[in-house]
């Protein structure tokens, strides 16, 4: 062993053609950073790209591996055992006992061969399996979950099954457990039988599936053969010693399993009496080490043992050292193949930490965590922390899980729970060669599950060598190895955070990490929803009341930013933040290992980013046991040519130093990110399971990771937490509230509840005519199609008109928008909290019998709502102001209903009570008594009681307060319970926010629901298309697959992908989507819509099975025998392949996104920092960056380029599409949206040069809409950026406010790059809004200076690129104000002709007068030398003298 793993090892010369980069290094198993060996090797070789081996699968290893035949002698019989398993630990095992079987050769020769399941994906491979099975006598079949692979086996298996003499399946889905044959027992009626014998798996069915159910099976024998005939009992009595033979997974048990079987089943050995001993029996639960006599099944026997070691260093016998728990499987342990469980035990040992390593033979953890880590008569736990090294969900491994069983176990046990991963589909060297990292089916199975248990740091420990056979030293190869570099990192880290639970609050130390981005002084404190300075404020005073050391806090929030930014609310005079630490070159190349990987990208150190030209620089501040730290940023974002690299870069110097201050010389004991979200987790490296070569593992190195994330974003909390080792703590986003009408609109409003009071009267044409005029001043014409000022229309088109127009405000007024910015610690009041119950209201809940309150009150006045939606869509007047009060009866239900369970100040209380008094005296029920004054007073009282319970318990989960909590509770080293993310308003269980947050199980979208949904958004797209388009179907869209949407929709939008070409999923028999089947044209009644989908960076990491399954569905329908006409997949899929000269499955590549590792196209970053000089720099970005395809049928290659398939799929699109799934965002809050738009790309790319439509499907509410992007970014532009309501609840957050305005401005200008589908009213009214109104321009101004002058470059920028066409007068005084304010953060006074330069410890004045006129550069700077620099050289450091010369420069300039 000691061989395999600390030894370097050069690759076998055989690989060198697949692997010429890496088979001339030396490199160790831990890592794939090259080793330091002799001089010639070229700097090339530092590049780590995924190479395509082999077959391109995921896996290169092949049964040959696992294949032994025996040597032709003695003329005995032969019997042949093709077994096929999901993980290898078996290998070793049954290789043994097949080996020793033949050496005695008494009986039989033996021959056998195994399979990795995952290998019978590559065709060879199971073609191979099926002749395998064709001469073979005994099957073997264990732990087989994989739905495509399971029907693989289940096809080939069963053309040979009649002939075969015995099929034995263990634990595995019920189509392959089927199979089961034994003489005369069977289980071909699994899961339909009424026997007991049966019911036994059905029993169990629902939490740990199958391998509980056998293990029961066996504990119960004697109870179960009591119900079989005799002549079944035998065979019966037989697979049960079967199991318990293969669950024993000793060569001896396996020895003795093979020849039962033989000697019963294989007619060539009837007559041969062959002798075999009982199944040796292990403990089905226990304590196992490596060095103790025994298992044991009672924890204080381990403990006594344990304490009498005579082997254990010094730290080991100290009473006050942690202790970790670990979490094994059974069968590694009883095969022999535990030497990667040994290495971690003796790493945490050697690091003075105590185990107690608990195992299963089962899938179900839970028992066994309480068994023997709680203490049975206290309740305390025995334990730090846990590490589970199966990598898999604690309850159900790869079966059926019992989530709420796993966290009531876990809550039990309460310390920080780690779930590692052993390399179970690839060899050690295919995990380090692969940009993915860990296969996508491992991902699905042994990291997404273990999340919805609060699993945290997926980390890498253990490898696999393929090979079988006896190599030396009485090792066998093909067994699991540790990873000794990844084995370090986990045992380190599980002993940091478990010395959370150890140390006193009073000498924990904290680093508080906050983010800023774009790079600017004006937005530091930058997160999504939050007010990062207010919420760190509220933590840390909440910290010191629980006895944190926190000394020297200030006073307030505001002082708080003074001291970080070294100056009130980056106000004038200090350009730079404030200088926490400065790391000199030496030391920082001492503290980070790393640091000379980084100087491909960015040169020797330090560097010009965070660095004054002598030392790194680390910015923050701090105050006792906490430092509060600026994240630097990515540091390429002002690079036009470094945002064009198809590939992001690595970290900057600046940014490395930050995290080795943090760790090395700060020494935090914990850091907490500040919100939603940093650069750390987007570094690059493999996207899950990575290397300490990857950016992330080796930035956040041994510090335990708390991260606040907003709850409504669930996918980038999700790569923070598998990416940075994250424990991610969900916070709210801002109470939202309905837009409301304001100005012109609100006078548009009063003037149609004229029209509706007067219309009759003769004063009906006027006021229509009041309405079109104001409409019109309002620019809803753009909207709305309005007739000419003064045309004669009839009284029906009067109604229409109006009511098209009344359709429109109501669409602005009912528009849910988060006010404001949320602070950690502080829940949204009651009132605060009705617009949010309001909309949870409005949507049907079948699954649980609720309906919708608009549907209940459409009812009562005998319509269906849905019926009312579409004629308010139309704009007829009556449905549209049926639906007026409709929505104004439900807010008023609600708030009526809110106000009884509030006291005096707005706060709830008691809501249970007050619900169960309300609820039972019917006649005082609020809402009842709010709709008897209403036109609704018949509403159906059962179907509301029903839903205002429910509405009563989201009530007390929005107003519930656990943020602080449950950071504390991480602080302290305790288990954070997990929960959702996503929108609260579809999933009302993302509330109470304060839960380690994750996803959901990949293989479980798209749901039956989204696939509903995502057929009428795709029916209306279609049908809106068509409108606009002459009659035509689009015949490809192009569209984007958020990771985050897909989350909260379950996957709607990947749903939506599937109806467009036409194929439905098929759900496997364990509730998960793995395949795809086409849909009848006659059923889908329309051609099969052609797409390109550009999958976002984050969709890619969380969701690469499903772009697997997208993938090989499109590739399944250009292959389809179907006219053209009928199918445009196939009509491009053709003309792609005869142009490119390539096979039609490659022409039909369709699914895209970034290169492993790198994430959005940086139209974002261009935009945000105005670098970038034309739009079609924009579009070489997008192309560059998101050409990189998946192809199903070399899933291993990862992500390879294709531009030149990816340009012409992009030139046939006649519709480019997105989707809006939450209130909270929408698409100016983001950057996200415009960047992946491909809008005026596809237009340069189309031979026709015709522009496509862009369409936006909004399905926040429940009236689902398809509006153009230009309705969208108008309806976004009214309801926010230019809202009073809006931009006053951002002003009310002060600093932080003013950037938010800032953003939503900087984003409209990306939309106008991307798209040109933004209306110049609109930044004429934003013009109006923020610069000419006087007071709103200082409040602006002196609120974040910094921000306000991105906000003025913005307005120039939008001008100066021929989006916006305004007045001389507008773009002077737009630069008079840049000026003003550029001179105030400088610290320049104007005040008199002379040049003041405030510096921190002394003023230089220089007269105007004295500035020469020159024109050459470098007498310039001479003279400034000379009169400015010399004087005052020993008070100013060389960055400072750097500044005074741009700063006179720029006035001797101006």
């Amino acid at each position: 062993m000691a061989s395999i793993v600390s030894s370097p090892f050069t690759l076998s010369t055989s690989k060198v053609e697949h692997l010429s980069f890496l088979s001339q290094k030396h490199f160790f198993l831990h890592s794939f950073l090259p080793q330091k060996t002799n001089k010639g090797n070229s700097k090339a070789g530092l590049r780590v790209r995924c190479t395509a081996i082999g077959n391109g699968l995921f896996t290169q290893t092949t049964q040959e591996v696992r294949r032994i035949v025996p040597d032709q002698n003695q003329g005995l019989p032969r019997v042949k055992i093709v077994y096929v398993v999901l993980e290898a630990q078996y290998q070793s095992s049954i290789s043994a006992a097949v080996r020793n079987l033949n050496s005695n050769g008494r009986y039989a020769s033996f021959e056998v061969v195994g399979y990795l399941v995952e290998e019978l994906r590559d065709e060879s491979a199971y073609k191979t399996f099926c002749e395998d099975l064709e001469d073979a006598n005994i099957f073997i079949g264990s732990l087989i979950f994989v739905e495509e692979l399971a029907l693989k086996v289940k096809a080939a298996v069963e053309k040979e099954r009649e002939r075969l003499d015995a099929v034995l399946v263990f634990p595995s889905m019920p189509e392959v457990m089927r199979l089961n044959k034994l003489g005369s027992f069977s289980m071909s009626q699994l899961g339909q039988s009424k026997s007991p014998f049966f019911q036994l798996f059905k029993r169990k069915k629902q939490s740990a599936g199958f391998a509980e159910s056998m293990l029961k099976l066996v504990r119960t024998l004697p109870k179960v053969l009591k119900y079989l005939p005799s002549d079944k009992a035998q065979d019966a009595r037989l697979y049960i010693l079967s199991l318990q033979f293969w669950l024993g997974g000793s060569p001896e048990n396996l020895q003795n399993f093979l020849k039962m079987i033989s000697g019963s089943y294989v007619p060539a050995l009837k007559g041969t009496k062959i002798e075999y001993s009982d199944p040796v029996l292990f403990l089905d639960t226990g304590i196992w080490h490596p060095l103790a006599p025994c298992m044991y099944d009672d924890v204080k026997e381990y403990l006594n043992w344990y304490g009498t070691r005579r082997d254990a260093n010094e730290k080991l016998k100290d009473p006050n050292a942690p202790v970790i728990g670990l979490i094994l499987q059974r069968s590694h342990i009883v095969t022999g193949d535990e030497s990667h469980y040994v290495a971690v035990i003796m790493e945490l040992e050697a690091r003075g930490a105590k185990v107690i390593p608990i195992f299963s033979g089962g899938l179900d953890f839970s028992g066994p965590v309480e068994r023997y880590l709680i203490d049975p008569i206290s309740k305390k736990t025995f334990v730090h922390s846990v590490v589970s090294l199966t990598g898999f969900a604690l309850v159900g491994g790869p079966a059926r899980q019992d989530h709420p069983r796993a966290i009531e176990a876990l809550m039990k046990l309460d310390v920080p729970y780690i779930v590692a991963l052993p390399l179970v589909f690839q060899t050690t060297e295919e995990w380090l060669n692969s940009t993915l990292g860990v296969h996508p089916i491992q991902v699905a199975l042994q990291v997404a599950l273990p999340e919805l248990d609060g699993g945290m740091e997926p980390i890498v420990f253990s490898g696999r060598d393929p090979r079988t056979g006896k190599v030396s030293c009485n090792v066998f190869a093909g067994k699991s190895h540790a990873l000794h570099k990844r084995v370090e990192q986990l045992c380190t880290r599980a002993i940091r955070w478990a010395e959370l639970k150890r140390k006193s609050k009073a000498e924990k130390k904290l680093a508080i990490t906050v983010f800023s981005f774009p790079p600017d002084k004006g937005n530091v404190g930058t997160a999504a929803y939050l007010n990062v300075f207010a919420s760190i404020f509220s933590v840390l005073k909440e910290l010191r009341r629980d006895g944190y050391n926190v000394e020297g806090l200030p006073e307030t929030s505001e002082a708080l930013i003074e001291d970080v930014l070294h100056d009130k609310e980056a106000q004038f005079s200090s350009p730079n933040l404030n200088i926490a630490y400065k790391m000199g070159v030496r030391e920082y190349q001492s503290l980070t290992p790393y640091a000379t990987a980084l100087e491909e990208s960015w040169g020797k150190p330090p560097g010009n980013l965070n660095s004054d030209g002598e030392n790194l620089l680390v910015y923050g501040k701090q105050y006792g046991n906490v430092f509060i730290g600026v994240q630097p940023t990515f540091g390429y974002e002002g690079d036009p040519m470094r945002l064009l690299f198809s590939k992001s870069a690595s970290p900057h110097h600046g940014f490395a130093a930050y995290y080795s201050f943090v760790e090395k010389i700060f020494k935090a004991d914990a850091v907490l990110h500040f919100g939603t979200h940093g650069s750390l987790e987007f570094m690059p490296g493999k996207q899950v399971g990575m290397s300490d070569a990857c950016y992330p593992d080796s930035l956040i190195g041994n510090i335990p990771n708390v991260y606040y994330y907003a709850a409504n974003n669930p996918s980038e909390a999700t790569i923070a937490k598998r990416r940075s080792y994250a424990n991610t703590i969900s916070y709210l986003t801002p109470p939202a509230e309905n837009a409301g009408l304001y100005k012109g609109l609100k006078q548009l409003s009063e003037l149609i509840a004229s029209y509706q009071s007067l219309k009759d009267t003769g004063r009906g044409p006027q006021i229509v005519s009041s309405i079109i005029s104001t409409a019109k001043q309002c620019n809803l014409d753009k909207d709305v199609d309005l007739p000419e000022e003064g045309e004669e229309i009839s009284a029906k088109e009067r109604d229409l008109v109006v009511g098209k127009v009344y359709s429109k405000i109501m669409e602005i007024e009912s528009r849910l928008l988060p006010c404001g910015l949320h602070v950690i610690g502080e829940p949204p009041s009651a009132m605060e909290a009705v617009a949010t119950l309001v909309n949870i209201a409005a949507l049907d809940r079948p699954e649980e019998g609720i309906s919708s309150l608009p549907g209940i009150l459409a009812e009562a006045v005998g319509r269906g709502i849905e019926d009312v939606y579409r004629g308010s869509d139309k704009g007829i007047l009556k449905d549209v102001e049926l639906l007026r009060q409709i929505t104004e009866a439900s807010r008023g239900a609600v708030s009526s209903f809110v106000d009884k369970t509030t006291n005096k100040k707005g706060q709830v209380v008691d809501v249970a009570n007050k619900l169960s008094s309300i609820l039972g005296f019917g006649l005082n029920e609020p809402w009842v008594q709010y709709l008897s004054d209403t036109k609704f007073y018949r509403a159906d009282r059962e179907k509301l009681r029903t839903l205002f319970e429910f509405v009563g318990e989201c009530l007390k989960l929005v107003v519930a307060d656990n943020e602080l909590g449950s950071f504390k509770q991480a602080l302290e080293g305790s288990y954070v319970e997990p929960g959702p993310g996503g929108d609260p308003i579809r999933n009302p269980k993302v509330l109470p926010t304060g839960k380690n947050i994750h996803a959901l199980d990949p293989q479980s979208i798209p749901t039956a629901a989204a696939i509903l949904s995502a057929k009428v958004v795709v029916d209306r797209l279609l049908e809106r298309q068509k409108a606009d388009n002459g009659g035509q179907y689009p015949e490809t869209v192009a569209l984007v697959l958020w990771g985050t949407d897909n989350i909260k929709t379950y996957g709607e939008s990947l749903a939506q992908v599937m109806w467009m070409i036409g194929v439905r999923p098929v759900v496997d028999t364990l509730g998960r989507v793995n395949r795809v089947e086409p849909v009848s044209l006659e059923e889908l009644g329309r051609p099969r819509i052609d797409v390109v989908v550009n999958c976002s960076g984050v969709f890619r990491d969380l969701f690469i099975n499903q772009m697997n399954l997208l993938d090989r569905a499109v590739k399944m329908v250009a292959e389809l025998d179907e006219p053209e006409e009928q199918n445009y997949v196939k009509k491009h899929a053709m003309q792609q392949a005869q142009d490119l000269g390539i096979g039609i499955r490659e022409a039909a590549t369709r699914v895209f996104s970034n290169a492993s590792g790198s994430y959005s196209s940086n139209i974002n970053l261009a935009v945000e920092n105005s670098s970038w000089n034309d739009e079609k720099q924009l579009q070489d970005m997008y192309l560059s960056r998101k050409s990189f395809a998946f192809d199903c049928d070399a899933p291993g290659t990862g992500m390879t380029e294709k531009r030149k398939v990816f340009e012409m799929a992009l030139s046939t699109a006649d519709a480019t599409f997105q989707n809006l799934d939450s209130s909270e965002i929408s698409l100016t809050d983001v950057s996200h949206y415009f960047d992946s738009d491909p809008t005026n790309l596809v237009q340069n790319l189309r031979k026709d040069g015709k522009k496509p439509s862009a369409y936006i499907a909004d399905t926040t509410t429940a009236n689902a809409q398809v509006r153009t992007l230009s309705e969208t970014v108008r309806l976004d532009a009214r309801t926010k950026l230019l809202n009073p309501k809006w931009y006053e609840g951002m002003m009310s957050s002060g600093y932080e406010g003013v950037r938010e305005i800032e953003k939503r401005l900087t984003n409209t200008v990306g939309w106008s790059a991307t798209s040109g589908q933004v209306d110049n009213w609109v930044y004429e009214e934003a013009n109006s809004t923020f610069i000419q109104d006087e007071e709103m321009l200082n409040r602006l101004m002196n609120t974040n200076p910094n921000s306000f002058r991105k906000l003025l470059q913005t307005f120039l920028e939008a001008n100066g690129r021929g989006y916006w066409e305004t007045s001389e007068q507008n773009i002077e005084r737009l630069k008079q104000l840049y000026s003003e304010v550029e001179d105030k953060i400088e610290g320049i006074d104007r005040t008199n002709r002379d040049l003041i330069l405030q510096l921190p410890d002394c003023e230089v004045i220089v007269p105007i007068d004295d500035i020469p006129e020159v024109r050459r550069r470098d007498s310039f700077e001479n003279w400034v030398q000379e009169r400015i620099v010399a004087p005052i050289n020993g008070r100013v450091p060389r960055m400072k003298r750097a500044e005074i010369i741009k700063s006179v420069k720029r006035e001797w300039l101006a």
